[in-house]
């Protein structure tokens, strides 16, 4: 056995098997099976895979680095196939991406895949994308290109079509009791008093019947969709070896899909509970064991308060980093509502973690933008849940007049006004309703400015595919049987490679998002007051229209304006004398006009303030 390898087990050794009978209430044959299982895993890690390890071990902070850059997307759209997002390396090297986020593509079943998070076969790659060899060498290419690999990981439920729930259905009792299977509704139902509809639109309730086996299964998601029991160690043995597997296969970033959800207790909501925590904290020492270098990404979709535990603390770390989803909804709601307090409150409560949490940053991605505001906190301006979802879907989708946004519902309740709002960043911006010139330009302007704000913000940075040149929405779904109900595919559509060959035209739209973000990029990757563990505070402008945030790092200072208003603001200077990053021109201290939706980044360190007044240190 490799001396490595039992060193990493023996310092881990004793919380793991204290976190792993504590939750398996002593049951050591299982823990011996999942012992067995890092050691099998370590031992099928490829050489060239280790050698990542043992660097990334040296510098185990390189992920909080100013000089990366993500890009996610569908394989299918942007390549067609993973030969094809092979070949096409070098246009996400010109875009500068050195982080690359696949959404999923293991295999799962057509008609009953809900964007590839069914999974049928956690080791077989989807049949019209590729092979798990085709994985492997998009993985060695991508690292000789010092490009990092992001992939799903679908934790919480498998396909109805996986082996597990097929032998199940025939009735087997040890598959059984992978699932939550009920003989009647009783219980089921007692779940449904405490528990919160996913989808209540489209997949309401939490339970499905099986009339071919006449039982009833836990269907928290889509009713093809059966939720794993991890009360069964075998079930978590099983899944960490999977997702061992994709380490192995030569990602370097998993993400967890949906992790809140993956312990059930009757009697409460099953999000959260404590013992979530301890699985993602064992899933953290697995890695550490076996594939130091790999990072796990937790996709958390709630308030800032559930947020912060995901991390763990410091010294037990259980993600490394997690998804920003609330940052994004909150995002738009600015958009929306010109009106940067909530944002300015969010931002506090993230500046005032610890400065190694980091998160995946984006304005768009996958998936549907969810409404989960901190109302209660709203409705002292008037911001009421209801009407204001309604707003917020209204102007989105171009139904309030005057609005230049457009984007569609989806999973639109009218009950409860509990619609999500789908659409690609530049058609909700207003570019794909700008028919103007002086229209356009407002657009664009509201694009960059997003984007300039989100490369502010601590974490990586990832572009959804197609942003980079301004995409918009794709309504040719409407015509696919397979897609139209589900309104998400309006910003799954495929990259248009030909309108991607305008960007070095600096008259186009392409060009002129293309251009103006590749500075921006570049800028962030130069400076390290950028890196995701430097000190970052809110401050207030004076305006509720402008969001100000201030960074420091060493001697290195940044101050960032944002107008998130279509109208032009006046703003004191609020720091020293610095020069605008992009620009070059001196600011003092004085009254400064920021355009609608302008943005400045404005360098006010000791070096820049001693250089611009002619004055020593």
């Amino acid at each position: 056995m490799d001396d490595t390898m039992e060193m990493r087990l023996r310092e881990s050794w004793d919380e793991l098997k204290w976190l792993y009978c504590e939750l398996y209430h002593n049951d050591m044959e299982a823990f011996g099976y999942f012992v067995d299982m890092l050691r099998r895993s370590y031992d099928q890690r490829r050489a060239s895979l280790r050698a990542i390890d043992e660097a990334r071990l040296q510098e185990p902070d390189w992920y909080r680095s100013n000089k990366l850059l993500g890009m996610m997307m569908y394989v299918s759209a942007f390549g067609g196939d993973l030969e094809g997002v092979r070949q096409r390396l070098p246009y996400l090297e010109e875009c500068g991406v050195n982080y690359l986020h696949l959404m999923p593509l293991l295999r799962t079943v057509k008609d009953r895949s809900d964007g590839g998070y069914a999974v049928a076969d956690f080791r077989t790659v989807e049949p019209e994308l590729g092979t798990m060899e085709d994985l492997e060498r998009l993985a060695d290419e991508c690292h000789d290109r010092g490009i990092c690999l992001c992939l799903d990981f679908v934790m919480n439920h498998t396909s109805e079509e996986h082996p597990w729930a097929q032998a199940a259905r025939a009735g087997d009792p040890v598959a059984r009791s992978r699932y939550f299977f009920f003989d009647d509704w009783e219980i089921p139902n007692r779940y449904e008093e405490t528990v919160p509809q996913v989808f209540p639109t489209t997949a309401p309730g939490n339970f499905t019947w099986l009339p071919d086996c006449g039982k009833v299964v836990m269907t928290f998601f889509y009713p093809y969709q059966w939720d794993l029991n991890y009360k069964n160690p075998m079930v978590f043995n099983d899944m960490t070896e999977n997702l061992l597997f994709l380490a192995n296969r030569g990602m370097d970033v998993i993400r967890l899909d949906a992790i809140p959800y993956i312990w059930k207790e009757l009697g409460t909501d099953c999000r959260n509970l404590p013992q979530v925590h301890t699985l993602s904290r064992m899933l953290n020492l697995a890695c550490r064991i076996v594939c130091p270098g790999v990072l796990l990404l937790g996709e958390v979709v709630m308030e800032p308060e559930k947020l912060a535990p995901y991390f763990g603390t410091p010294e037990k770390p259980e993600c490394n980093m997690l998804y920003n989803a609330t940052t994004m909804c909150t995002t738009w709601h600015t958009v929306a509502t010109r009106d940067v307090r909530l944002l300015r409150r969010q931002m506090e409560q993230v500046c005032a973690l610890p400065h190694e949490y980091s998160f995946q940053n984006y304005l768009r991605c996958h998936d549907d933008i969810g409404w989960g505001l901190d109302y209660p906190w709203l409705a002292q301006f008037g911001f009421w849940e209801v009407p204001h979802k309604k707003y917020l879907n209204d102007w989105f989708s171009g139904r309030w007049p005057g609005s230049w946004s457009r984007g569609e519902l989806y999973n639109d309740d009218p009950r409860l006004g509990d619609a999500r709002m789908c659409g690609t960043t530049a058609s909700l911006c207003g570019l794909e309703a700008a028919g103007t010139p002086e229209e356009e330009q407002r657009a664009l302007d509201c694009d960059l400015m997003l984007h300039a704000w989100m490369l502010t913000q601590s974490g990586v940075p990832v572009l959804y595919s197609g942003d980079e040149v301004g995409q918009l929405n794709d309504y040719s779904y409407h015509d696919d049987p397979d897609r139209r109900e589900d309104s998400r595919y309006v910003h799954r559509g495929r990259f248009d490679w030909a309108k991607a060959e305008l960007r070095h035209d600096p008259a186009t739209r392409q060009g002129k998002i293309f251009g103006a973000l590749r500075q921006l990029e570049k800028l962030r990757a130069d400076r390290d007051v950028f890196r995701s563990d430097a000190e970052v505070s809110v401050f207030d402008t004076g305006s509720d229209q402008i969001l100000g945030i201030r960074r420091k790092y060493g001697d290195q200072e940044l101050t960032a304006l944002f107008n998130f208003c279509e109208e032009g603001r006046w703003i004191r200077n609020p720091g020293r004398y610095g020069t605008e990053l992009r620009t070059g021109a001196v600011w003092g201290d004085e009254w400064i006009e920021l355009p609608g939706y302008g943005f400045v980044w404005l360098d006010v360190s000791r070096k820049a303030e001693a250089e611009e007044t002619g004055h020593g240190e």
